[in-house]
Formats: structure tokens, C-alpha cells, sequence
């Protein structure tokens, strides 16, 4: 299952995560993003040991959003060690999130 981060945890679920984290930025009326939301909540039960997914409602946190410069949605970011190794637009199926996942982390 996937982690809800918001601005105020972001430093503390994200940036000092000890395992990479890939960062769903989302929004309730982006309609690709509802059936990503399904493929990162499989990936995160499947891959859970090797990353985190966490969400982000780009409408409640505004201050993460804009700090990364997210403007479409979805948009995907994947952190290691404070840093984004990473970074996708749009949605994909579950079987390209999980290559560019492993590609990237």
C-alpha cells in the first residue's frame, strides 16, 4: 500500500527515507491518475523491500509541488538520499512503471 505524504511530512517520509522513494504527485480530478493509483498501490505490495511509493494530492500540499517544479499531472519522481534520481510525466502501464523503476533505482 502506498504511503500519503503531504507537506508537512515530506522531509521525514521522502528526503530522509532510508530506501529510495518514488513520489506520485496527483490530483482528484486527473483522470489517468486513478488507474496509476491502482498499478503503484500492486507495485508497492510487490516491490515494497526495494522502494516506497508515496502520494502526494498536489492540491493539499501545494508547497512540495511547487518546489519540484510540478505543474501536469500525474508526475512521478523517484528520491534516493534527499535527491531526485528520476522524474516521469504522465501515466504508463504497470509493466513500464516497474522497468523504469528497476532502470532507475
Amino acid at each position: 500500500m502506498s504511503v500519503d505524504v503531504t507537506d508537512a511530512t515530506f522531509q521525514r517520509d521522502v528526503l530522509a527515507s532510508s530506501k529510495p522513494v518514488l513520489v506520485d504527485f496527483w490530483t482528484e480530478w486527473c483522470a489517468p491518475c486513478k488507474p496509476l493509483a491502482v498499478s503503484l498501490d500492486e507495485l508497492s505490495s510487490e516491490m515494497g523491500a526495494k522502494i516506497t511509493i508515496a502520494k502526494v494530492n498536489a492540491e493539499t500540499s501545494p508547497n512540495i509541488t511547487n518546489k519540484y517544479g510540478v505543474r501536469g499531472f500525474p508526475t512521478m519522481l523517484i528520491f534516493k538520499d534527499g535527491q531526485v534520481l528520476a522524474s516521469r510525466s504522465g501515466a504508463m502501464p504497470k509493466n513500464k512503471l516497474r522497468e523504469w523503476i528497476e532502470q532507475s533505482v
